[in-house]
């Protein structure tokens, strides 16, 4: 998994019929040796511009949607509401 901020999102004119109705948005990772690095995510949460998320990746991401044949690598699967620290 992966922390990110939400930060715009993805309109696509031409797109496969199994993405029909789910929202797609434009993540920046944070955190870790990826940071900084952007990515299209599928929102089933219905998260907003400016939260920061926890997105899973691969066939976990996939199973999120309820259907492993949607085209999908990465989706959000949580809305971060405060960070801790580990001692």
């Amino acid at each position: 998994m992966i922390t990110a901020t939400l930060i715009d999102n993805v309109w696509a004119t031409k797109k496969s019929d199994l993405l029909s109705g789910y929202k797609l948005m434009l993540a920046e990772v944070f955190g870790g040796k990826e940071a900084g690095k952007r990515l299209v995510v599928i929102d089933v949460i219905s998260a907003g511009i400016g939260d920061r998320v926890i997105v899973s990746t691969g066939s976990s991401a996939r199973r999120m949607l309820g259907n492993d044949a949607v085209p999908c690598d990465a989706a959000v699967v949580g809305i971060i509401d405060e960070d801790c620290e580990l001692e």
